[in-house]
């Protein structure tokens, strides 16, 4: 045996006693655990005798591993990727010959123009996405139909006198010549001017005053109307609205008021708007900018 390998065998001979002294003490602090359990010995004596029992078969365990076993990088040789020469030039032959695809210029010609026709296809859906010939959808979101001149109209279509809106109930109505408009749908009603504690932000006439017919929260139809109050509330999500303090949101999620719309008799004796409502109507998320 040479000088290296003597060296080695004491090596591996001391690393033995190690190993073996660890599972000695593993082995001992199972002993020690096994005794105190069945004198009935204390639970943290138990404990600690059984963490030196593991801690012991771990030390031994790990340093078997990192001495004695063999360690090392391993290998596994791969085959060459290139093909043999006789395949590459078979390849050749077959892509160079009469029958190879690349020759067949008028099918190569036919599957261009069917790329082609389908990236220019591909151009039609993006352009949608772009506000060519179109309002700008904030500005879509933040006007309505409700413009000067337009008239309000009940849900038959009739144009609406100021009579028409009593003392008792609400009369919702909605821009003439757009009955399924999704924002512009509102109801008038007559309130005491005595009462006001603000004043409508879109005035009134002699009390007859008209908002958004949408809740500022979510949107849903503002219909339930507490005449002693003068309180607007949405079934939705129990939001509740003082008409007499400016439709200010007094209950419930809404954030916003309702917004007024200006009103005015024209010369055909009908109530007509004189602008767009003095807010964004609907959900309030829609007035963001």
């Amino acid at each position: 045996m040479t000088r290296p390998e003597q060296q080695a065998d004491r090596r591996d001979r001391a690393t033995s006693r190690l190993i073996a002294g660890a599972f000695a003490i593993s082995a001992l602090g199972a002993v020690g655990f096994a005794v105190g359990y069945v004198t009935g010995g204390q639970t943290q004596l138990a404990g600690a005798t059984l963490a030196v029992a593991f801690a012991g078969l771990a030390v031994g365990l790990a340093i078997w591993a990192r001495k004695l076993l063999p360690t090392g990088g391993y290998v596994e040789e791969h085959e060459p990727f290139a093909s043999p020469p006789a395949q590459r030039r078979l390849a050749a032959a077959d892509l160079t010959g009469s029958g190879s695809p690349i020759r067949r210029r008028g099918l190569l010609g036919a599957l261009a123009l069917a790329l082609g026709a389908l990236g220019v296809a591909a151009l039609f859906p993006l352009r949608s996405l772009l506000p060519v010939g179109s309002r700008r959808p904030d500005r879509a979101l933040r006007d309505s139909p409700w413009a000067a001149g337009v008239r309000l109209v009940t849900a038959e279509g009739r144009p609406v006198r100021p009579d028409d809106v009593t003392d008792d109930s609400v009369l919702p109505v909605f821009p003439e010549g757009h009955p399924r408009s999704g924002d512009g749908p509102a109801f008038a009603v007559r309130l005491d001017p005595a009462r006001y504690a603000v004043r409508p932000p879109a005035g009134d006439l002699a009390g007859l005053v008209v908002h958004s017919l949408l809740c500022t929260h979510a949107g849903c139809p503002v219909a339930l109307y507490l005449k002693g109050t003068g309180r607007m509330l949405c079934p939705c999500h129990q939001s509740a609205f003082d008409l007499l303090a400016g439709a200010r949101p007094v209950a419930g999620p809404a954030a916003r008021a309702l917004p007024g719309l200006p009103v005015e008799v024209g010369p055909d004796g009908f109530l007509r708007a004189t602008g767009d409502f003095t807010a964004p109507p609907g959900a309030g998320f829609w007035s963001r900018q």
